[in-house]
């Protein structure tokens, strides 16, 4: 975890704390090598450094059986194909570029892979759309949104190489979580169209979202480890308060060269 990091887990705490609830915390680990059980228990010594109670749930790997019923129904269903396409090929169709990142211009649905071919597979975001009309979604600081997930393309669901795209695995940890407010980064503000369109499909709850300004660095990108901030433990080891960092993020007090981007 970098400041980042610190600065989004006090303000989901903080939040969740305010309105009487529980600061949850899940531990995602079903990204292949990056998903290591060292970083889980860094993760936690982090928390408790900044100050920060938390409730455990489920980690992510303990749900795969979840994952993959979801994922099979909406294939069921018709809502899901299969994709064979690499991210160079896409590239080389020179897409139209959407929130996600390159727009699947959609060859595998016209035409259908070999089915022996390892595949992901995309949800058909017209046709969902098409089955669940308009849907909408209320930040905590932008207000009520109209989702418009059709410019994202139809997005993978089920990676080849992972039980299930963050959208999936989110989507279905939030509802299994009782969740009723997600807090995360403006940066995902616009996966959660996406996400509201899962939730409809399945039928799960809708909770309300709190998307806050990310930390950046001095030429305006965020702050991230490979790009060289310093991580918590870092800071923890050269002998930091961390108690006295958690409220000097809670004033919006930065280290140098650190600042909220602009709305």
């Amino acid at each position: 975890m970098h400041l980042g990091h610190a600065y989004s887990a006090v303000v989901a705490h903080d939040l969740a704390k305010r309105a009487g609830g529980h600061f949850l915390l899940r531990i995602e680990d079903i990204d292949g090598p990056r998903s290591r059980p060292e970083l889980a228990e860094a993760f936690r010594r982090d928390l408790a450094w900044l100050g920060l109670e938390w409730e455990e749930v489920p980690a992510q790997s303990t749900r795969l059986a979840t994952y993959a019923a979801a994922a099979q129904e909406l294939l069921a269903r018709g809502y899901l194909y299969r994709c064979t396409c690499t991210r160079a090929e896409i590239e080389s169709l020179r897409p139209r570029i959407g929130s996600q990142g390159a727009v699947y211009p959609g060859t595998c649905k016209t035409r259908p892979p070999e089915p022996d071919k390892p595949a992901a597979l995309r949800l058909d975001m017209a046709r969902a759309l098409a089955d669940v009309g308009p849907l909408e979604w209320e930040d905590a600081m932008a207000g009520v949104q109209r989702a418009d997930p059709l410019e994202a393309g139809d997005v993978v669901i089920v990676r080849k190489d992972s039980p299930a795209s963050y959208h999936l695995a989110a989507t279905l940890d939030d509802a299994a979580d009782s969740v009723t407010l997600v807090t995360r980064g403006a940066d995902l503000f616009a996966a959660t169209p996406i996400h509201r369109v899962l939730q409809a499909l399945l039928d799960l709850p809708v909770p309300r979202w709190h998307h806050h300004r990310l930390l950046v660095d001095a030429s305006g990108q965020k702050l991230a480890k490979r790009r060289g901030s310093p991580s918590l433990a870092d800071r923890r080891e050269a002998g930091e308060d961390g108690l006295l960092l958690a409220e000097q993020l809670r004033l919006h007090r930065f280290p140098g060269g650190i600042s909220l981007a602009s709305a």
